[in-house]
């Protein structure tokens, strides 16, 4: 196969780093030769080196790709190490080490595509993916389908490849008597994306109504103080609690009744494929790959 090396600068925890922290680990795990490049304040970089995988920290903007002195110094590092194959997981990463990669030789240029939004019919982007990138790894069918919706010509179809996110399935931990009220669950990064302000208003109308109902939000991100002070606005302390970083979402799937997911779209919702792991009811909204995860009346509703 021949070493794989993972370009990965997002500093936030979210799918995409769970991917490239789980397919690095297991590949090194059995014995291919991997090396990650991860934002050096992410957690992404601090689970690389509690499990002793290879990997150097590294911090790049939306800008970096104009640094003629990054681009000399990245070129040569692909150089040094030899890669066989680059997967590049955002936008800014494949502007800065797409280029960087080609002119380092490496045959195999991924770009791994996580998000069911479609990408910008742009004159760099054309370029990105006409020149640049031999290959598009998608998270679902509805991925895959947004690539090219704003443009049909932007990259060979026969060249982009669906793989589902893989989840290990005998991790789940065993499931304790709880007592207390009905407990939603949520998580996921706290940006406009997961939308968990709706579940302020779910909150509101289910305290309306005198249901005893708690909803539990783990995750971290920019959204996190617009939404306490929502929820001290709506008087809502006892009915929601944000509970930060979730280091085990397994653990705190098995402390929730129902999975609710409210997110404006998803490339592959894996928190989905963990609620369902883990046997819990699921309501989402009917948007881009949650069908694929989601069987409706079956394993959850999917709404509108």
């Amino acid at each position: 196969m021949g070493k794989i090396g993972f370009f990965n600068t997002a500093q936030a925890w979210g799918g995409g780093e769970k991917w490239h922290f789980e397919i690095s680990r297991h590949l090194h795990r059995n014995g291919h030769e991997v090396f990650v490049f991860a934002h050096k304040n992410s957690v992404l970089s601090r689970k690389l080196n509690a499990a002793k995988i290879p990997n150097e920290a590294i911090t790049v903007n939306n800008l970096s790709f104009l640094n003629p002195w990054l681009r000399s110094k990245i070129t040569a590092i692909f150089q040094n190490h030899g890669f066989q194959a680059l997967v590049i997981n955002l936008s800014r990463d494949l502007k800065l080490a797409g280029p960087c990669a080609k002119k380092a030789g490496i045959p195999r240029i991924i770009y791994r595509r996580g998000s069911a939004i479609p990408i910008k019919d742009s004159l760099l982007n054309r370029y990105y993916f006409k020149a640049i990138v031999t290959n598009i790894l998608a998270n679902s069918q509805a991925t895959k389908k947004t690539i090219n919706a704003n443009n049909p010509h932007l990259f060979p179809e026969d060249r982009i490849k669906v793989i589902y996110n893989g989840i290990q399935m005998d991790k789940v931990p065993p499931l304790k008597p709880r007592l207390g009220p009905l407990t939603l669950g949520n998580l996921g990064r706290l940006e406009h994306q997961k939308n968990q302000g709706f579940l302020v208003g779910l909150a509101t109308e289910l305290k309306k109504r005198h249901l005893d109902v708690k909803i539990n939000i783990g995750g971290e991100g920019r959204l996190r103080d617009e939404l306490q002070k929502s929820i001290a606005e709506n008087d809502l302390e006892k009915e929601i609690e944000l509970l930060g970083f979730i280091e085990t979402p397994l653990a705190f799937m098995q402390a929730c009744d129902v999975f609710v997911l409210p997110s404006l779209w998803e490339g592959f919702g894996y928190v989905l494929a963990e609620a369902a792991l883990c046997k819990k009811p699921i309501v989402a909204f009917d948007v881009s790959s949650n069908p694929e995860l989601v069987r409706h009346g079956k394993t959850g509703y999917l709404v509108p």
